[in-house]
């Protein structure tokens, strides 16, 4: 028994059409090529790690040092650390030297692009939390009769 995988195998009215598609031995072709970006290639990248995401979050609020960071997000040091090293990479955290500690705050102005395209999305989440509003008046007013 002979197995066709070709074009040759398709019924004869998917031949015609088979020769202007991809298939997946031509995708396999370019998966290998296309690199990952780096994660201290932009900020989108670098936040898009959820602790790094964490450690922005826990510095918003003002200049921290690293142990503090470690204790309080139950990070090892280490792995704190290179997340800075990232942050900072790209510019979304500050540093400076207090003595031999080092103090961390978060950079509002790199972090500006960051808010800016979000909200582009509010509309979308406002307009969803008004129907969940509208839905849970409903269902009290319905409650009450």
């Amino acid at each position: 028994m002979t197995l066709r995988l070709g074009p040759e195998s398709f019924p004869k009215g998917l031949k015609a059409l088979s020769k202007n598609l991809l298939t997946y031995s031509h995708i396999g072709m370019y998966c290998g090529l296309v690199p990952r970006l780096a994660t201290t290639s932009d900020a989108f990248n670098a936040v898009a790690e959820p602790r790094r995401r964490d450690i922005l979050s826990f510095l918003a609020g003002r200049e921290r040092p690293v142990g503090d960071i470690v204790s309080n997000l139950h990070i090892e040091q280490p792995s704190v650390s290179k997340h800075l090293r990232v942050l900072r990479d790209v510019g979304l955290v500050d540093m400076r030297r207090e003595g031999r500690q080092k103090l961390y705050r978060t950079n509002a102005q790199a972090i500006r692009p960051l808010h800016e395209w979000t909200s582009t999305f509010e509309k979308f989440w406002q307009h969803q939390l008004s129907r969940v509003k509208e839905h849970a008046e409903r269902k009290a007013g319905e409650e009450k009769k």
